[in-house]
């Protein structure tokens, strides 16, 4: 490509409301142009490499799976037939926008955020018999998800790309067998994009899918907006939300007891703010909470200050399908105090107490004395409330803490997601009435799995990961062009070296510019092209080539330049 046949240039400034790394530098060198937040055009430098991510996607899921490609819009019906139309929380639609529309057609669609809705009931119209199973779809598609934020650039978008694929088993043992072949896939994907050395399989929540653990497939980043905790002796992984935890001991083994008393204490913000007003650590301030069930049974939760209390650890603790913070109103009928003073003391036989571990250990504590303003301090163990039979971990975990199952410290990383997959079981076969008929004829339920990556997503991950002070970095199969060549002159020998290496099968970028040296210089930097080749006087018949990540330049023949790129 000539630099003058693309009339998306180069951009010096860019809008203060980019504020990540990927998202300034890619609107700088014009690969991609914001039309709203989280929504972005892809230009052409922008499409050359997201084409070349999604081949190399295509060429592994080829191997294990056939690609569809199913609609941006679906049915309500379908969504209300799994009963998520109102509990995915970043679902969009589509309606008419004007009177002219409406008069033509008023219905409304789903604008899918994922296509399990709409591939189920697709394959069970094609699919009935043992023989057909198991079997397996995907489709590159753009998806749509009403995010809260979406200032992270390609890393958080309303609009994107996404890989998602859908398999079909006859047995839980088939859907496993295929699953674990799925994580190989996956990073064989990961390691074809640059990515492998830090792109880790976490575990993480199944949520409403499933009650095992799903796996993230996570790129160690400073970008990134999820915490990793990574158990060094194993390299085991956890996304925070899952991570099994267990908090640092309290050294306050030699303290007497003190008498419990009850001290009051107006508009304290936070436990920080209570412990220094108390002048106890925060660690031996206690967080309570009461949830209601789906079932309308009331419980507390109790950690540590300083700890959240993590719902989906606790919901699988005490049971339950859903929780939800009881209400002010709930909260003083029960306490008898105002939202902040609840306590695990004298509460009502009717609520049962949980205990998170890293309550246990501790001596002369402070907890809310369910007294509007009032705090318990100096509780104790078996003396003001009686040893629990059993403490649990729903705290959300945080650095410093333990592995329990070795005893060591979690090394604590960010790192941006680029790919799950979940074993969906029977949820949404069961939904759509979807069964298949085995060899002797009789009815038997279907299992399923899901496997997501999100090419526009990793386009961004790619940028924070390489990108250095001058501009976007690209691994070579990736990049939009191989070769960027000046020529400072604008002579002949620039169009020569142009012809000669597209006749070569190299992909080149040529600034046929009217421009300063210093401009082109600071572009091809910018943009970030693996190989840059000057011609001008001073190379005379040769050429200087200099690698993107080198400081340093070499005088080269033609020839030596299509080798050593081609090479």
């Amino acid at each position: 490509m000539k630099f003058t046949q693309n009339p998306f240039r180069t951009i010096k400034m860019v809008s203060s409301e980019l504020v990540s790394k990927n998202a300034k530098l890619l609107t700088q060198a014009s690969y991609i142009h914001q039309e709203v937040a989280g929504i972005y055009t892809f230009l052409p430098y922008g499409l050359r490499v997201l084409n070349k991510i999604e081949k190399i996607i295509r060429e592994e899921m080829d191997k294990v799976a056939i690609e569809v490609y199913m609609t941006s819009l679906s049915p309500k019906k379908n969504w209300e037939q799994t009963g998520r139309i109102n509990t995915v929380d970043v679902l969009m639609k589509t309606e008419p926008a004007n009177a002219a529309s409406a008069a033509k057609n008023t219905t409304s669609y789903v604008l899918n955020s994922t296509h399990e809705e709409m591939v189920t009931p697709l394959i069970q119209e094609f699919a009935h018999s043992y023989k057909d199973f198991p079997l397996c779809v995907y489709q590159i598609q753009t998806k749509f998800r009403n995010e809260p934020r979406a200032k992270t650039g390609l890393l958080r978008c309303r609009e994107f790309r996404m890989k998602d694929a859908y398999s079909f088993h006859r047995s839980p043992e088939n859907l496993q067998t295929y699953y674990d072949r799925m994580k190989d896939v996956y990073m064989t994907i990961f390691r074809r994009l640059g990515l492998g050395d830090s792109t880790v399989m976490a575990l993480a929540s199944g949520g409403d899918f499933t009650k095992d653990f799903s796996h993230e497939f996570q790129t160690i980043v400073d970008a990134g907006e999820d915490t990793l905790f990574i158990v060094k002796s194993t390299k085991l992984c956890f996304n925070r939300e899952v991570a099994p935890s267990q908090a640092p001991k309290l050294n306050d083994d030699n303290e007497e007891m003190k008498t419990m008393t009850e001290v009051e204490g107006v508009g304290m913000i936070g436990v920080t703010e209570l412990a220094k007003f108390l002048n106890i650590a925060r660690e031996k301030t206690t967080k309570t909470l009461l949830f209601v069930t789906e079932t309308g049974d009331t419980i507390a939760a109790a950690v540590r200050g300083g700890y959240a209390v993590d719902e989906e650890k606790l919901k699988k603790i005490v049971g339950a399908k859903t929780l939800k913070l009881a209400s002010a109103e709930a909260v003083k009928k029960i306490t008898q105090a105002e939202v902040g003073y609840a306590g695990p003391l004298n509460l009502p036989d009717s609520v049962k107490v949980f205990f998170d571990e890293s309550t246990s250990n501790r001596k002369n504590f402070e907890c809310g004395a369910n007294k509007t303003h009032f705090h318990s301090t100096n509780v104790n163990w078996e003396r003001d409330l009686p040893l629990p039979e059993k403490f649990y971990d729903f705290k959300v975990a945080k650095e410093g803490d333990i592995y329990p199952e070795t005893g060591e410290v979690y090394d604590v990383r960010k790192a941006c997601e680029v790919g799950n997959i979940f074993p969906l079981h029977t949820k949404f076969s069961k939904a759509f009435d979807f069964t298949y008929l085995d060899e002797q004829g009789k009815t038997q339920p279907l299992y399923m799995g899901c496997y997501g990556i999100g090419p526009s997503r990793l386009l961004g991950v790619i940028v924070e990961k390489y990108a250095d002070a001058k501009g976007l970095v690209w691994p070579k199969n990736l990049a939009p062009f191989t070769v960027h060549v000046i020529d400072i002159q604008q002579n002949d020998r620039g169009a020569e070296i142009y012809q000669k290496l597209q006749a070569a099968g190299i992909e080149v970028l040529w600034d046929d510019r009217d421009a300063r040296a210093g401009e082109k210089f600071a572009d091809a930097d910018l943009i970030g092209v693996p190989y840059r080749a000057v011609v001008s006087e001073k190379t005379g018949d040769k050429i200087e080539l200099k690698e993107r990540t080198s400081d340093n330049a070499e005088l080269v023949s033609l020839d030596e330049l299509i080798q050593r790129v081609t090479a």
